[in-house]
């Protein structure tokens, strides 16, 4: 272990005083030596004990297990195994619990906005947003407006994205509404760490993650329309060529409802069917994987076939529940994103639990002067971009690059956001020259089921390899480690509760069961193509671009479908 940290450094002279906070040391830990944050002391010593070649091992069965399962990614045109670290990140129970509290009080925030934003805009009239930064988003659709599920839920699933800064405080940096991806990583992740360091896995006593669907579908099923007690619930994805392909299979499969493709189902009556070899049957809850765009080729983009026409009709109706409804991205904007604390103020009547970083507001003529003044500080953001996309670091650019992104800022201040340089905290990862400190953040995972918000303990930890690199995407040559949330308990006891008759029914202990158990996919789509269809990029919300073009082969493989064949597939 010792070789493995020589020349490990955190705050100890070796890296200037604005450096990152260490998960594991403290600021003046001498490496090597005893002296380690406290969610750490147990799994110190377990790692000292093996040598480089024993770790080496482990990481390489780590990368044979993702890629005989199909759990890769797409980085410069080759597949590469997901990327995991061995070393898991671990977060002490208190410190957990205040981040759990934040990112609920965040959910119901952005629940509470986004059902006034579609309603009677009280916010707007009593002058906590601007009218003009809602109708300016880009994802911000009056199609939405007026429809309201059963129980009132807009945001079934949230991704929170979370940071710890050169303090150790943890801050919010984005929040993720829409069509949240990710956590078949987080269930990916436990099941091949519970495999390779059981020892450490048990003597930690770490929360399960086995719950997620469960809890998902207890949402979905809560959501259903008015009168139905029985729902019936299906995945909605775009098709093999989506990149998040494999999570909605692997969703499906857990929670044992139906995977679906826009061509099997129909609108009719102001309901929505599913095609099925026993005939149509009604859809009551669709957990949709699409986006708003392509949901609905009668209200959104005409040449889609990624959705079906009259979904949002059935939806107005009540008929059917959209989750996560239609219109969330405007919660998504990076602009209503500095907004928050003073929604969450307005709506709650609270003060926020977690802060967001610092952020300039470019379409404000002095925040822009300053910024145009400090290009070269500072962190220089999309309002719409995910995936890492577009995002420029001030210090690291070049000067053509500062000079263009100058004049785009001049052209469209509105659609940009700054931010000082952030330090996100360094987390000890197994490189070629042994452990290093790799910058990572956190996103938690939120559902909502209308009466309680449950977070997944942990959630997806994202880790940039590269040296010195803050941007953690995998579509930037980014990595993951499992995120384990200590129990406070002496011992953790109980079961996940049945999930209907192929739901899910392990014990939530048995982690290393989560993704082999045998529960079928009943689905007429997962006849037509492989449910184990290798990821085709990140599972990070990829940017609008990346999303057509995917979308758009999906749409160009059923087109060349023959008469026959579709024929074939319906009743």
């Amino acid at each position: 272990m010792q070789s493995l940290f020589r020349g490990y450094a955190t705050r100890t002279g070796d890296l200037p005083p604005s450096s990152a906070w260490d998960e594991m040391f403290p600021a003046d830990a001498i490496p090597g030596g005893t002296e380690v944050r406290r969610p750490y002391r147990e799994m110190y010593p377990a790692l000292a004990g093996m040598d480089d070649a024993e770790l080496r091992a482990r990481t390489e069965a780590l990368a044979s297990s993702y890629l005989a399962q199909g759990v890769t990614f797409d980085f410069a045109g080759e597949e590469r195994p997901f990327p995991l670290d061995v070393v898991p990140r671990v977060i002490a129970a208190d410190d957990w619990s205040y981040v759990e509290r934040g990112v609920a009080q965040r959910v119901r925030a952005l629940e509470a906005f986004l059902t006034d934003v579609y309603g009677s805009c009280s916010a707007v009239a009593d002058g906590i947003i601007p009218a003009s930064l809602i109708s300016s988003s880009t994802h911000y659709h009056r199609q939405a407006s007026g429809i309201v599920g059963a129980n009132g839920v807009r945001i079934h699933v949230a991704g929170i994205d979370v940071i710890r800064d050169g303090q150790g405080a943890w801050r919010v940096l984005e929040d993720n509404v829409r069509v949240p991806s990710g956590v078949s990583y987080v269930l990916a992740n436990r099941r091949v760490m519970a495999q390779t360091l059981p020892e450490l896995f048990t003597s930690l006593r770490v929360r399960p993650v086995v719950d997620y669907p469960a809890r998902l579908l207890q949402a979905l099923r809560a959501a259903a329309p008015q009168g139905v007690d029985d729902p019936t619930v299906v995945v909605l994805t775009p098709g093999v060529h989506n990149s998040a392909y494999y999570e909605h299979t692997l969703l499906a499969r857990m929670m044992g409802v139906e995977l679906v493709e826009g061509r099997d189902l129909f609108c009719a009556g102001g309901r929505v069917w599913m095609h099925t070899t026993a005939g149509p049957t009604r859809v009551d809850v669709i957990y949709r994987r699409v986006d708003d765009e392509f949901l609905d080729p009668q209200h959104f983009r005409p040449d889609s076939v990624l959705g079906a026409p009259g979904l949002m009709l059935a939806a107005r109706l009540g008929t059917v529940t959209i989750a996560n409804a239609v219109g969330n991205g405007v919660a998504d904007d990076k602009l209503v994103y500095t907004y928050v604390p003073e929604l969450i103020r307005y709506y709650l009547d609270e003060d926020p639990i977690l802060p967001n970083v610092d952020t300039w507001r470019l379409s404000e003529p002095d925040a822009l002067a300053e910024v145009l003044d400090r290009l070269d500080e500072l962190v220089v953001k999309p309002v719409d971009g995910s995936g890492g996309k577009g995002i420029v670091i001030g210090p690291d650019a070049s000067r053509e690059t500062l000079d263009l992104l100058r004049r785009r800022l001049l052209e469209d201040p509105r659609g940009w956001i700054a931010q000082p340089v952030v330090q996100l905290s360094t987390i000890p990862t197994l490189v070629e020259d042994g452990f290093r400190p790799r910058h990572a953040d956190l996103r938690p995972f939120a559902v909502n089921d209308g009466t309680d918000i449950w977070v997944l303990p942990g959630g997806l930890t994202r880790v940039a390899l590269p040296e010195g690199q803050l941007v953690v995407n995998s579509s930037q040559g980014g990595g993951s480690k499992d995120t384990w949330v200590l129990d406070p308990s002496p011992l953790m006891t109980g079961a996940v509760p049945a999930v209907g008759a192929t739901g899910v029914a392990d014990a939530a202990s048995d982690e290393v069961s989560l993704a082999t158990s045998a529960i079928p996919v009943v689905s007429s789509s997962s006849l037509r193509a492989d449910p184990h269809t290798p990821f085709l990029s990140s599972p990070q919300d990829e940017d609008l671009v990346a999303r057509q073009q995917q979308q758009q082969q999906q749409q160009q493989q059923q087109a060349s479908s023959s008469p026959e064949a579709e024929g074939a597939r319906t009743c």
